[in-house]
């Protein structure tokens, strides 16, 4: 059986998932697709050899007999209004993140999935399906090492166009929130926010560095340090350290050069290039649970807790204050 996929939203994200789809994956095919801007759209699928047929409206994509699940791969703001109509109509959906642009958002969302009586939602977090993380939730898992007691973390990328105020805690460092949540199975109940030095190198009305403290409700410590133009690559760091030893995640396979009386390791710089391969086992496990019947990824509830943890850092970051961060009692639903 194949599933007939309509993606709503044809930017990068969304031209990156339709060719792994089709060039890469199984058990999957593009029938529809919707964006702003029909020309481009056109183009891009004349150059791909995809049939598909555009619809003016991702609602009426939706709505589609021949469309039996949806990517919603389009602007932020877009995203709530398109993932409640799957839901609405009975189909799986998969939402690249945010969820939606609030917490509130979100939680319009996992009510009406919950009133809907089925799993129909899952998010795109896609570190959960990096080979790396699975390693170490495992050794957590397995507790070898004894319980987990820090974690420190950082988040870097060599530039950030278009960033601007807060962006980076609410655009970048949801991939940690929810990616440490989900290897320490454990919610936050606090956040801080310190502002060191700002760099230079950044464009201005941005604060770049953060670092990031947040606490568990078992009293795990995590920091985390966020910096988006540190220029030199993309570089993705976790370390635990547990009650008798430590784990960190493995750096990507890359090539070791000895030239010029130099020995030098190289260092990606693109983050699609880091987690091209979790991509790929992200949107294949989604396609192969969605003919199962099944919804095994993140959640919209996982979406939900995201999004209430990310307000609470940026009310910490201009506060100053450790903020206590209230995440309500997880629906049965979601249990």
């Amino acid at each position: 059986m194949t599933l007939k996929l309509g993606v709503i939203g044809i930017g990068a994200i969304g031209k990156d998932h339709i060719k792994r789809i089709h060039h890469k994956l199984s058990r999957a095919s593009i029938v529809a697709v919707n964006d702003v801007n029909r020309e481009q759209t056109d183009a891009f699928l004349l150059q791909e050899t995809i049939d598909a047929v555009y619809f003016e409206s991702g609602i009426d994509l939706i709505q589609s007999k021949d469309v039996d699940a949806i990517l919603v791969t389009s602007w932020g703001p877009t995203h709530e209004e398109f993932v409640l109509a799957a839901v609405e109509a009975g189909k799986y959906v998969f939402c690249e993140k945010p969820l939606a642009v609030t917490a509130e958002g979100c939680r319009h969302i996992v009510d009406a999935e919950i009133k809907a009586g089925k799993h129909l939602v899952q998010v795109g977090f896609m570190r959960r399906f990096d080979r790396g993380y699975r390693r170490l939730k495992r050794v957590i898992t397995d507790q070898e090492m004894g319980l987990p007691l820090i974690l420190n973390c950082a988040h870097r990328a060599p530039a950030a166009p278009g960033f601007f105020g807060d962006m980076a805690i609410s655009d970048s460092l949801v991939h940690e929130f929810d990616v440490l949540r989900w290897l320490l199975q454990d919610d936050y109940v606090s956040a801080q926010v310190i502002q060191p030095r700002g760099t230079r190198l950044c464009d201005e009305g941005l604060q770049d560095p953060h670092v990031i403290l947040l606490r568990t409700r078992d009293g795990i410590l995590i920091n985390i340090e966020s910096f988006v133009n540190c220029q030199y690559g993309y570089d993705i760091q976790c370390n635990i350290i547990c009650e008798s030893g430590t784990v960190s995640l493995p750096e990507p396979s890359s090539l070791q050069r000895r030239h010029n009386a130099r020995l030098s390791t190289e260092i990606i710089v693109d983050w699609q290039e880091r987690f091209v391969d979790a991509f790929d086992v992200e949107l294949q496990e989604w396609i192969d649970a969605t003919l199962a019947g099944e919804m095994n990824g993140p959640s919209a509830w996982d979406g939900y807790v995201v999004a209430v943890t990310a307000d609470v850092c940026l009310k910490a970051k201009h506060s100053g204050a450790i903020e206590a961060i209230d995440i309500p009692e997880k629906p049965t639903f979601y249990q």
